[in-house]
């Protein structure tokens, strides 16, 4: 990937996104060397113009954010960095530097079912005693499935009844427990939703 460092003055901008929700989270500018160790270390590093040196994203506050992919586009002048954002991303403890805060909250929800989904791949690889989740791998896919069933049942009763409050909750169990039997089965949320978008097209 070749980036005309030149013609910009020896810094392109670099457009961070959200890998996940699609949001913009912020806007920074990058020299050879700040864009060599972002590829490195994984981690976005910018050239501060106020400082005048490389600044990794997060070094004090925790909260990086980690590179999931980066193109240039077709002027080779600029940078799309989809990322994986550590907390909020914006010095205001917002999620964008951009204020869409209308955006944010289902950005948020998506983000949280996204951790969700990997706490449970991490008890799946390193059981913790007492876990609830690890109980379920361990009795298995029939034990797991069962319990989808009866969740599924349960939100539907409370649906048919007007029953909002406590339908959520069910939801709420319906949801985790579907993650889980999708894990014990060696899926993840993302080829379901692959089937989902394919079915959007048609």
């Amino acid at each position: 990937m070749e980036l005309d460092f030149e013609k910009t003055g020896g810094l392109v901008p670099a457009v961070i996104q959200d890998e996940l929700t699609g949001q913009v989270l912020m806007l920074g500018y990058m020299n050879q060397e700040a864009l060599d160790k972002t590829r490195q270390e994984g981690l976005v590093t910018f050239f501060s113009r106020s400082k005048n040196r490389l600044w990794t994203k997060g070094e004090t506050s925790g909260n990086t954010l980690q590179v999931k992919s980066i193109n240039r586009d077709c002027d080779a002048d600029s940078l799309l960095i989809k990322v994986n954002p550590t907390g909020p991303t914006c010095h205001t403890g917002s999620t964008s530097c951009f204020g869409e805060e209308a955006a944010s909250n289902r950005a948020a929800a998506i983000r949280f079912i996204a951790d969700l989904e990997e706490v449970i791949q991490q008890r799946k690889a390193n059981p913790i005693e007492g876990s609830y989740t690890n109980f379920l791998f361990e009795k298995g896919v029939n034990k797991i499935a069962q319990k989808v069933g009866e969740e599924a049942v349960e939100t539907v009763i409370d649906a048919v009844a007007g029953k909002l409050d406590t339908m959520k909750g069910e939801a709420a169990d319906l949801l985790y427990h579907l993650l889980v039997l999708l894990s014990a089965t060696g899926l993840e949320l993302k080829d379901v939703v692959e089937v989902l978008q394919e079915r959007h097209k048609k």
